[in-house]
């Protein structure tokens, strides 16, 4: 299994882009994005931090429903 990635919030954000999702409003440093998925609205929130904790990153890979090795491979 790969290694969380630390990386600044406009790669993640570009990649999530890539996946389907938008950015919907920005407050702050916080930047919320959604996506339709079946019949749902998926709703993430990035924090515009450089960079983004692994751990943080992580949290929000399994609320985007993506898998490690699927994001590095978009990365």
């Amino acid at each position: 299994m790969s290694k969380v990635p630390s990386l600044n919030y406009d790669k993640l954000i570009k990649v999530l882009q890539r996946d389907g999702w938008v950015i919907v409003r920005q407050k702050g440093s916080h930047i919320r994005l959604q996506k339709h998925y079946r019949n749902e609205v998926l709703k993430i929130i990035v924090p515009a931090h450089k960079p983004i904790k692994r751990s943080t990153l992580s949290h929000i890979l399994k609320q985007a429903r993506i898998s490690l090795d699927d994001f590095i491979k978009k990365l």
